[in-house]
């Protein structure tokens, strides 16, 4: 297990109007777990939580629960509760999900065409892309990342259906931003000019082809990413158990 205290390097968020206390700290536990500012495998504490979050314990030990639920967390009886480890199976599943609905809402953006004015937001995201990638900010890079898909569902007017992918995407995530921060993501920006280039030209193949490659670049970077951070994954022995 990771040494990391909860809460070292976690970082709040402002509440939204209305929001509750457990909802609160579902959304910020949730926020430093994909961003892994709460390290896979690390323990994690009620009180410190708490403190941290300027809440009562019921509503932390609320949203370990629900967070458990998701696989995010485990909780031991008598032991504690971890933040789970990276696990490629859920990685995979993720990605199925995702690859079968976003190539399908591709294919529909190349039949249909795009306007003028989606052409110009995914050109405006490539070149803030471009400038992130100047500078040493991941998180800036994943919410770019996060819009340039979040468009193509847009632009085919299937905005409710990128919500159910996204909220799936969850375990996908900790693993993109472990690329992100490790510089693995050199590919994402000439992976997304290809797919603007495919919808353009209006080739549904092109497309589908460019994502797919896409969204399998983490089997790629997997035996480089376990080898450097091999407490933060799944071993194979852990996954037959």
């Amino acid at each position: 297990m990771c040494s990391q205290k909860s809460g070292e390097a976690m970082k709040l968020l402002d509440k939204m109007p209305g929001e509750n206390a457990r909802t609160y700290a579902v959304r910020v536990l949730m926020d430093n777990i994909i961003r892994l500012e709460l390290e896979p495998g690390s323990a994690v504490s009620e009180n410190e939580l708490s403190v941290l979050m300027n809440l009562s314990r019921t509503p932390v030990r609320e949203a370990l629960i629900e967070l458990s639920k998701l696989e995010l967390v485990e909780i031991l009886p008598k032991r504690g509760s971890y933040i789970t480890k990276i696990d490629y199976a859920l990685i995979e599943e993720s990605r199925f999900m995702r690859l079968t609905l976003e190539v399908a809402v591709l294919r529909l953006v190349c039949a249909e065409g795009m306007s003028a004015e989606y052409q110009e937001c995914f050109r405006e995201n490539i070149l803030l892309y471009q400038q992130a990638m100047s500078g040493d900010n991941y998180s800036t890079l994943m919410e770019l990342d996060n819009e340039f898909h979040r468009l193509i569902f847009e632009a085919a007017g299937k905005l409710r259906t990128y919500q159910v992918v996204h909220k799936q995407m969850i375990h996908f995530d900790r693993l993109r931003a472990l690329s992100f921060q490790t510089s693995l993501n050199s590919k994402t920006l000439n992976d997304h000019e290809n797919i603007l280039y495919a919808i353009e030209k209006q080739d549904g193949e092109l497309a589908e082809l460019v994502m797919t490659q896409h969204l399998a670049r983490h089997q790629v970077e997997k035996e480089e990413l376990c080898s450097r951070y091999p407490n933060y994954f799944v071993l194979p022995q852990e996954e037959q158990k």
